[in-house]
């Protein structure tokens, strides 16, 4: 699949790279918080017929 979109007028590509850090930096999207955030993320996008390239989470470090 070719990364750009084609119409018989335009031609585009579109990206969206979006950060989320929950509240205090709390480590909640590990394991099944995680799986389920994901499965929703991804839901969300193909019903708004999106695509999701890639999608991971990082362990970070609570400063408080």
């Amino acid at each position: 699949m070719s990364r750009f979109r084609k119409l018989s007028h335009a031609i585009w590509h579109c990206q969206y790279h979006i950060v989320w850090v929950p509240k205090y930096r709390f480590r909640i999207l590990t394991g099944r918080v995680g799986e389920e955030v994901a499965r929703c993320i991804r839901a969300f996008a193909e019903q708004q017929k999106a695509e999701v390239i890639e999608l991971n989470f990082k362990p970070t470090m609570c400063t408080c």
